[in-house]
């Protein structure tokens, strides 16, 4: 166990080096906690030797673990002190509520499927992740009672930006969220300030659909 440890720990550095830190990201925080947080316990014990390579990765119902640099990238965008309150639509595996919660003071993370939200809230549980508060439901209506946020993040792509979240996002807040069709979407970021509401475009992306009252319907 000692042995699978330190090669696991050496392929997370291994990771930040040449597939995160070489392509941009720059936050040493961000960078550490993508050191520290061990990928491969969030996803099927068969896949535990793909978990560091560059590459999204499936975690049932459809579902996939987002690559290692969408996650540090999105997380850099979000800009995480460590004292804010974070909103995360779209818990998935757990992975980026984990990212997340080594530089928050606390994560709040939604799932509407029941079988992801049970094995993320065990998983999170068990790596010792106190400060992650995780609710099944439509994440799409945001967690009305713990807002506002100081940042949101959203890990599926929404035909708009749905309103409820704009609506929890504390002043001086940022949001990122991929916003688009089924098929193709840009990544949005959100930066809320006492004049309003502002945002600018980080590149191309594709993620799952978000689906809720305020984005894609279920099939």
């Amino acid at each position: 166990m000692e042995t699978s440890g330190r090669r696991y720990k050496g392929l997370r550095e291994s990771m930040v080096k040449s597939q995160i830190e070489a392509r941009g990201v720059k936050d040493p925080d961000v960078l550490e906690a993508m050191k520290v947080v061990a990928r491969h316990e969030f996803v099927n014990e068969s896949l535990m030797d793909q978990a560091y390579n560059d590459h999204p990765l499936p975690i049932g119902d459809q579902q996939t673990i987002s690559q290692p640099y969408i996650v540090a990238m999105m997380t850099e965008a979000l800009q995480v002190d460590k004292d804010d309150r974070v909103l995360e639509i779209g818990t998935g595996s757990g992975y980026q509520a984990a990212i997340l919660a080594e530089l928050a003071y606390r994560v709040y993370t939604i799932e509407r499927n029941r079988t992801l939200y049970e094995r993320a809230r065990q998983t999170t549980e068990k790596m010792g992740y106190y400060n992650i508060v995780c609710r099944y439901g439509d994440g799409t209506i945001g967690w009305k009672e713990e807002a506002p946020f100081d940042a949101i993040l959203v890990t599926a792509g929404a035909p708009e930006i749905p309103k409820p979240l704009v609506d929890q996002l504390d002043i001086g807040g940022r949001m990122v969220i991929p916003v688009g069709s089924s098929s193709s979407q840009i990544l949005v970021k959100l930066y809320r300030d006492k004049t309003g509401i502002h945002q600018a475009e980080l590149g191309g992306c594709r993620f799952v659909k978000l689906i809720g009252q305020c984005g894609w319907k279920a099939e």
